[in-house]
């Protein structure tokens, strides 16, 4: 049985090109061969955003996509980068940066903030009609401007909210100097 199935053997080598004179020996030793089924490899590729994607993640984000997409849309548009150790290290060291300078921000804002709630009122003069009524209205430029003579400091308007004054009192207006920093201060409006 062994004879038969190496005769099968060298004619099947033959078919392939291999002449009469290019023989193999065939032992007639068993040799087993174990063959372990593995999963289907999972294909895909980490990747770094370098800008926002729509429906997949934000700038700098850390994913897995199939290569596929990777391939044909994310690295020819320029949207994605593949990952490396050195760019994660880059990519670290970015994050680090970035949140110390987030720190300081919020840090400069909060000095800022205690600033202007220990400077006490701002007085905003208005011409004076009936009673308590003023003529006109006190705007957050106006407070700007207030801000500025008094504290030598530039306030953007856009950030000054103050309740809608149409008379004489005190009022508390706010100033929203970082997302998490939120100065408020005194105003005095008085008629002349």
């Amino acid at each position: 049985m062994a004879s038969s199935s190496a005769a099968a053997t060298l004619s099947w080598l033959h078919s392939f090109g291999g002449g009469p004179r290019e023989t193999t020996k065939l032992s007639d030793k068993r040799t087993v061969i174990a063959v372990v089924a593995q999963k289907k490899a999972k294909k895909s590729r980490k990747i770094i955003l370098k800008e926002d994607v729509p429906d997949l993640g934000s700038k700098g984000q850390l994913l897995d996509v199939k290569p596929g997409y990777f391939r044909n849309y994310l690295h020819p548009m320029g949207k994605a980068q593949m990952v490396t150790p050195l760019l994660l290290k880059e990519m670290r060291m970015e994050e680090e940066r970035i949140e110390a300078e987030k720190k300081r921000v919020k840090e400069e804002a909060q000095q800022l903030a205690l600033m202007f709630q220990t400077f006490g009122v701002f007085k905003v003069k208005r011409k004076g009609g009936k009673g308590k009524q003023i003529f006109g209205t006190v705007t957050p430029q106006d407070l700007v401007d207030i801000i500025k003579a008094q504290l030598q400091r530039d306030v953007d308007k856009r950030i000054v909210f103050l309740p809608e004054i149409r008379e004489t009192g005190d009022y508390i207006a706010e100033l929203k100097l970082h997302p998490e920093v939120t100065a408020q201060i005194k105003v005095y409006v008085y008629a002349n």
